[in-house]
């Protein structure tokens, strides 16, 4: 069964489907299916709650070896002997040989990465679903609706429900890529591949100076629009943005000085004379650079715990800077780590003890109680068990907080137990 409404641009219609209410057997079956589900993510929690402990201790010793041996430079346009193969700390502005370019669009700039963003409009559908039961059958009602939206990937409309009305282009004629400056420096120091990969503080450019480059191309504020009329594109048209990471000399507002009309450099001289230059250009990004030096060379260093420092932030930062902020992020991840263990770990135990549930179902009142019982039982162990596969990661460590933390698992099941009535007990 279904229902069509067209509300302005956005189209909707509501598909309704039945099937028999599922025998208990049926349900016994999946459940089943869910029970060894469970199982598998129960298993990969402990794997992941134990692991996690190690990488997080590993990583702050690691810390603690590169504060102890990083070794600030004088200065970054002489490469000093002494410091071969030791862990350097450096802060400057980064340089490119030569600009970045996009031949199809005329433009340039000085920076380490420039992306081009394409977006195509096409239509988009979102489903909403709800089940309900009715004359003993299980009824699933959805609700189909499309739009048309600018979207950056091709959305396949042969997975719409409805194509017919929604179809769109199975390609774009105009690709996105992200071109990398093939040599990256600050000072006379050259950055691995490693320390860009770091640089990914993306900035949209402006192309408010630039003219369309092409007659079936129409520039409108900061996109290059493939289409007969932007402010009201049909399915299948285009826009094309540009974004940049890594400023290292032009100024991103007109690219490189090469595409600057006669007019506007007029004006910028006029600026300059006027001493306000710094309003108009952008000075080239500076970065902060932790690694090891080999010849001019900015290389991974491999500490003695086993891991890698090869660290790059935006801005002017000292050692302690830098690795106050290493610190954070390790205990933020680890955190986050241990957050997804102990969930994983909870689904998982409440997958394997479904059935329980299951077995009770036709009594409303027995299948509530269960329901929020089981619930409870895999609260408790859940948090028993993850505290106690953390202890058990830092055992080899800290002995000590290990201990604590095995005294701690336990009061969850002690403050269980002291619940259950003393009739049950025995």
């Amino acid at each position: 069964f279904q229902q069509f409404s067209d509300t302005g641009s956005r189209k909707e219609h509501v598909k309704i489907t039945s099937e028999p209410k599922p025998g208990f057997l049926e349900r016994l079956s999946e459940t089943s299916g869910g029970m060894l589900i469970g199982l598998v993510t129960f298993l990969l929690a402990f794997y992941l709650l134990f692991t996690n402990e190690g990488r997080a201790l590993r990583t702050a010793k690691s810390l603690e070896e590169g504060l102890s041996l990083a070794v600030p430079l004088g200065s970054i346009h002489s490469i000093s002997q002494e410091n071969e193969g030791r862990l350097v700390h450096l802060a400057g502005a980064l340089s490119t040989p030569k600009p970045l370019f996009d031949p199809s669009y005329g433009l340039s700039i000085h920076a380490v990465k420039l992306k081009r963003n394409v977006e195509m409009y096409q239509w988009v559908e979102y489903e909403d679903s709800k089940e309900y039961e009715e004359n003993g059958e299980i009824k699933k009602e959805t609700t189909y609706s499309y739009n048309t939206e600018w979207k950056s990937e091709v959305v396949n409309s042969r997975n719409f429900d409805r194509e017919i009305g929604h179809k769109n282009p199975s390609a774009m004629a105009v690709e996105s890529f992200t071109a990398v400056s093939p040599n990256v420096q600050v000072g006379s120091f050259v950055l691995s591949k490693g320390l860009v990969d770091k640089i990914d503080d993306f900035k949209q450019l402006s192309l408010s100076h630039l003219e369309d480059p092409h007659a079936d191309v129409t520039r409108g504020g900061d996109y290059f629009y493939h289409s007969d009329n932007p402010r009201r594109p049909e399915v299948g048209d285009l826009r094309v943005s540009f974004f940049y990471a890594g400023l290292s000399g032009d100024d991103p507002h007109l690219g490189s000085a090469a595409k600057v009309s006669p007019q506007l450099f007029l004006y910028f001289a006029s600026s300059i004379l006027n001493s306000v230059t710094s309003k108009y250009f952008s000075l080239s990004s500076k970065v902060t650079v932790i690694a090891r030096q080999r010849g001019d060379q900015l290389i991974p260093y491999h500490t003695k715990s086993g891991d890698v420092l090869e660290i790059l932030y935006p801005g002017d930062l000292s050692v302690e800077e830098v690795f106050q902020k290493e610190h954070a992020s390790n205990t933020m991840k680890t955190w986050a780590l241990r957050g997804a263990g102990w969930l994983s770990m909870f689904v998982g135990i409440s997958l394997m003890t479904r059935i329980f549930y299951t077995l009770v179902d036709w009594f409303p009142v027995v299948r509530d109680l269960v329901n929020v019982g089981l619930k409870a039982f895999a609260l408790c162990v859940a948090s028993s068990l993850s505290l106690l596969t953390i202890s058990a990661g830092w055992l080899f460590y800290r002995p000590l907080w290990a201990l604590l933390l095995a005294l701690l698992a336990i009061v969850p099941i002690v403050v269980a137990r002291s619940r259950v009535p003393p009739k049950k007990q025995q």
